[in-house]
């Protein structure tokens, strides 16, 4: 952690550490290491370096890593004989593989029981119905949510943006948080994943501005969404306590003089989206979250060998 003036930049890595701690005292209660595989489809530099870094991580850590280097066309093949291979825990495809909407199809065809990113139909919805668990009543196996997303709710827990006083559900109530991105991927999730935790929530997108919330006082199991018609930055951001932003392209940068002073701004874009005079008005900068995002990848890992039955060595 450093500081340049009143703002702290906080660097990924000095934020895994006690997440780390609980990944590797689990992973000792296990009998065999949890086994990923990776399945590379493209040229597209930043999945390369995602897969190397994917890598890394796993063997530093004591996981199992194998990667598939393979023909996009034939990539949902390998995705179906994975699903069913006793000896593949987890699986992760490093998008764009088609940069279509066929990339979703891939999506909807890793088991929900082996998809360590969370984006597969039926953990999307219990992610946007604040469903927590795959085995209700029992509530013994967790469902899975996306890496990314959830790494920008670790980073803000680590920052003490929740309330700990406060129950699960609703430690974010009485906060404002503006997310620039509004992609299925990222966006969308983060923002309804901060509105399960109590927080109101701006979506902004080049649609528009959409409004995330469980109503006065928590009152809703889930949010609902309405349109801002005719809001824009100008006004999400100088209420707003996090300016959270992940546009990928260069050319843009969230506009330093609007941000409300103490703020806590987070970059998740592989593009800068701050300007470096976001630190005379932040309390707080985040310029990037990648080594979160990997642990939180182990940590969905961890979770799909928890919560497959080992039985027979079907699912």
């Amino acid at each position: 952690m450093s500081s340049s003036g009143p703002c702290k930049t906080v660097l990924a890595g000095a934020i895994p550490k006690s997440l780390l701690a609980e990944v590797i005292a689990d992973l000792r209660n296990l009998d065999n290491a949890p086994r990923l595989h990776g399945y590379l489809a493209n040229t597209d530099p930043a999945a390369r370096m995602y897969a190397d870094w994917s890598a890394k991580t796993c063997r530093e850590n004591g996981f199992d890593f194998t990667l598939h280097e393979v023909e996009r066309e034939d990539l949902e093949d390998e995705i179906r004989h994975a699903n069913i291979d006793d000896s593949v825990d987890g699986m992760i495809v490093y998008y764009p593989v088609f940069d279509t909407r066929r990339d979703q199809t891939l999506q909807w065809t890793v088991s929900m029981f082996k998809d360590v990113e969370g984006l597969s139909p039926q953990l999307i919805s219990n992610m946007y119905q604040n469903i927590r668990f795959l085995d209700p009543p029992m509530n013994a196996r967790k469902s899975i949510l996306p890496c990314t997303p959830l790494a920008i709710i670790k980073i803000l827990e680590y920052l003490q943006i929740y309330n700990t006083f406060l129950d699960y559900g609703k430690r974010l109530f009485g906060r404002r948080i503006t997310v620039i991105n509004r992609s299925e991927v990222v966006g969308r999730p983060l923002a309804a994943l901060l509105t399960n935790d109590g927080a109101e929530v701006y979506s902004v997108d080049i649609t528009g501005v959409q409004h995330f919330s469980r109503g006065s006082g928590l009152k809703k199991q889930k949010h609902e969404v309405r349109d801002m018609d005719g809001w824009s930055l100008e006004q999400c951001l100088p209420i707003s306590d996090v300016v959270v932003s992940g546009v990928p392209n260069e050319a843009y940068k969230v506009p330093t003089h609007l941000i409300r002073e103490g703020a806590v701004c987070i970059n998740f874009s592989s593009e800068k989206n701050f300007t470096p005079d976001v630190k005379e008005r932040a309390a707080i900068y985040v310029p990037a979250i990648g080594k979160v995002t990997i642990l939180i990848l182990l940590r969905n890992l961890l979770r799909l060998a928890q919560n497959r039955p080992h039985t027979n060595g079907t699912r």
